[in-house]
């Protein structure tokens, strides 16, 4: 068993950070708002950090899961982040979505001072995480990884090596491209079978058997119907994700028409009050331009 920091406890890192204290490690946590890290401790034992520095000593591995690039660079770097406290040959995993670009960045300030670091973004929402089913993508060191692995098994069930740093936070990005292409056509299914008459609860239990299944199908297409979407992963992170989707196709020269429109209808949802609604409600956008017409 490890001693193990877990920096950030927000839907994800909160269970997460659960899994590897029940798996049996030594886990102290950090969170920028300090009541969740003293309440996290209340529930599952361990220690909790007044920064990052502080959880990271001593640490074989330190793991993360933040919002964005920025918040990312403030957990990490400076006096009070993670790698001050961090000793040489301990392990910074980061479990944010963010930018290859600062991934590689973080990645090279890591090898510098002798830390190894992987970016592992992950797939599966706080379900997944709650049940600790989480599909992790990886990019880094093959011995990283491989000291790594079995640790975030505790939490996830596929761990993938991809390539170099950078790489997981790529594939994530396919993810986002793919899952926000896959919620717009199953939201355009259940309103144009609404419009034409159609059950749609029969719909989808005969077009789940074939080929149009999907994950977003069978565990949304009932809350979608029921107008629910007070659950799962916000609007405003989805918009976080296709953002970063984008610059880097601006960079890379990928051409992605379906996910820039898609980016703008969660613009319009946030538009509607709908920014920490679950990114199935795609659906309420269409059902609302349908009675402005």
């Amino acid at each position: 068993m490890s001693k193990i920091a877990f920096i950030g406890l927000g839907v994800m890192g909160f269970p997460m950070a659960r899994h590897l204290s029940h798996a049996g490690h030594d886990v102290c946590v950090y969170n920028r708002t300090q009541s969740k890290a003293e309440l996290w401790c209340e529930q599952y034992g361990g220690q909790w950090g007044k920064t990052p520095a502080e959880a990271s000593k001593d640490a074989g591995f330190v793991f993360a899961c933040v919002g964005n690039d920025s918040d990312l660079r403030d957990v990490t770097c400076g006096e009070q982040g993670a790698f001050a406290g961090m000793t040489e040959g301990s392990l910074f995993v980061d479990h944010t979505t963010a930018s290859a670009r600062i991934s590689r960045e973080l990645s090279c300030i890591a090898l510098e001072k002798g830390i190894g670091y992987l970016d592992a973004p992950v797939s599966g929402g706080q379900q997944g995480a709650e049940n600790g089913l989480l599909t992790v993508m990886v990019g880094g060191d093959t011995g990283d990884f491989k000291r790594a692995e079995p640790v975030i098994a505790s939490y996830a069930r596929q761990v993938t090596l991809l390539g170099p740093p950078g790489s997981g936070q790529l594939c994530k990005m396919v993810n986002q491209i793919c899952v926000a292409g896959l919620i717009e056509a199953l939201a355009e299914g259940l309103h144009f079978a609404r419009a034409s008459g159609l059950n749609p609860e029969q719909v989808i239990n005969v077009i789940s058997k074939g080929a149009a299944q999907s994950w977003q199908m069978d565990n949304r297409y009932r809350t979608m119907l029921a107008g629910e979407y007070n659950h799962g992963f916000a609007v405003d992170w989805m918009r976080k994700d296709l953002d970063i989707v984008l610059d880097e196709a601006a960079n890379n020269g990928s051409h992605l028409p379906v996910t820039e429109l898609v980016n703008t209808y969660y613009a319009e949802v946030q538009a509607m009050g709908g920014g920490r609604w679950d990114t199935s409600s795609l659906l309420a956008r269409l059902e609302v331009d349908s009675k402005s017409n």
